[in-house]
């Protein structure tokens, strides 16, 4: 790739991660039942909220891992071993990110009676769905960066 695409795509991830960022914490602020609360109410004694900033870890781990690849790819270092370990962490980010988000749903369906569920729900049927791509195109990616490594590295001996 050439460098201005590489470029451009590492300002695309480092402005979803602001945006993600400000979100997560511009959004307790305004949501419906904390829209009065103070702000110790809001951060420190939400356990929903607290779940959430746990399960959003994973996401900025790939972001990051995303970014290093892309570096990578800069340097034309994209068969290396350090590119299948970047590509391997971000399908255990996405892995990670998808049991956080069965556990949230199911959590959601069993633990919630008086709240209206639906769109919670369908909300994270569609996050399990993005995150098992995203696991499923990583793995496929990981496979195929390792072998091409691998040749790469059979080469460079053979040479």
């Amino acid at each position: 790739m050439k460098k201005p695409a590489t470029c451009f795509l590492k300002v695309v991830l480092v402005l979803i991660a602001a945006i993600v960022f400000v979100g997560l914490l511009w959004f307790p602020q305004i949501e419906g039942r904390n829209a009065s609360a103070d702000w110790v109410t809001i951060y420190f004694r939400d356990p929903v909220l607290a779940y959430a900033y746990l399960a959003s870890i994973p996401f900025f781990v790939a972001l990051y891992q995303a970014y290093k690849l892309l570096g990578l790819i800069e340097r034309g270092q994209v068969f290396s071993d350090q590119a299948v370990k970047a590509i391997k962490a971000i399908k255990h980010c996405a892995l990670t990110l998808l049991g956080f988000v069965v556990i949230g749903v199911a959590y959601i369906m069993l633990g919630v009676k008086d709240d209206d569920r639906a769109g919670p729900v369908a909300l994270g049927i569609y996050s399990a769905f993005a995150t098992t791509v995203i696991a499923a195109a990583a793995a496929i990616l990981q496979q195929l960066l390792d072998k091409a490594a691998e040749l790469q590295s059979e080469n460079d001996l053979t040479v």
